[in-house]
């Protein structure tokens, strides 16, 4: 069985992005390793702790997890895949109670932030931050804590024991993470590569990025995502990481030969087929 690395604990989404991804392309539930922090994910396969690891990249609310874009450039690692995950909210407790008898809610920081409106009818539940929101419910379990509840996914409250008392609580419905999906043993066949991820830097010329994006354009790309992050040590330059969809490979090769002499530096960060 594969062991696949995702940052959080057991029940988190990283595990439901895991799972969901897995079980399409292999037929299978791989053994998760949990992991501290997003480096961990990385330093894990090296390490030969994990064969694989997913990792969450932008949020269709809260946008980019900016730091992550440095990790993947830090490491590496091709991605292989990608998947994307609705995240649903779901207030849970220990069995047997109601949400009249509910005090306190424990979840990460995140988790509040899509959920405050709903609390706004119940007033005397305070919302304390925590590490993880499957953590939350895992503590919660253990120790058999009644009128304290924690907001997680429904695979938590599952592994845990935990009963949903208000699903599906977050403000916005249409909420989607984004996963990369990073498995070297993955076999991608040529004709289902549809989609890549790029990193470069440019020339400090006026024009240089609306070049490259007309010639990308010119061959049929189809950008879906662009995000710049300054280089450390380098006043006013910036890495460029974008996203392109194609059609034809033939094309998509052809496009990054026309761009490559406009770049300082250009790095494939990975093709695969695209989630949707």
């Amino acid at each position: 069985m594969k062991t696949v690395a995702v940052q959080g604990f057991h029940g988190c989404f990283h595990e439901q992005a895991a799972r969901l991804f897995y079980q399409k392309v292999e037929g299978e539930v791989p053994r998760v390793l949990e992991c501290d922090s997003f480096d961990q994910l990385f330093t894990s396969i090296e390490g030969g702790k994990a064969d694989a690891a997913v990792m969450a990249i932008e949020n269709t609310v809260s946008g980019g997890l900016l730091p992550n874009f440095e990790i993947m450039r830090k490491y590496g690692k091709k991605i292989k895949g990608e998947i994307f995950l609705r995240i649903v909210q779901n207030l849970m407790a220990m069995p047997g109670q109601k949400i009249e008898d509910i005090r306190e809610v424990r979840t990460h920081y995140m988790a509040i932030n899509q959920t405050r409106p709903f609390f706004k009818d119940y007033p005397g539940i305070r919302l304390v931050e925590s590490e993880d929101t499957a953590k939350s419910a895992k503590e919660i379990a253990e120790q058999g804590i009644r009128g304290v509840g924690a907001i997680a996914s429904e695979l938590a409250a599952e592994l845990y024991g935990m009963e949903i008392i208000a699903p599906s609580i977050e403000t916005y419905k249409q909420n989607f993470t984004r996963f990369l999906i990073y498995d070297d043993a993955l076999e991608i066949p040529a004709g289902k590569i549809n989609k890549a991820s790029l990193c470069f830097t440019l020339p400090h010329e006026a024009g240089s990025l609306a070049h490259v994006l007309t010639i990308l354009s010119f061959y049929g790309m189809n950008l879906t995502r662009i995000q710049s992050l300054p280089i450390p040590g380098q006043e006013w330059q910036y890495f460029f990481y974008v996203d392109i969809k194609f059609e034809d490979y033939t094309r998509y090769t052809q496009s990054m030969s026309a761009v490559r002499p406009l770049m300082k530096d250009l790095t494939v960060l990975g093709e695969y087929e695209a989630a949707i």
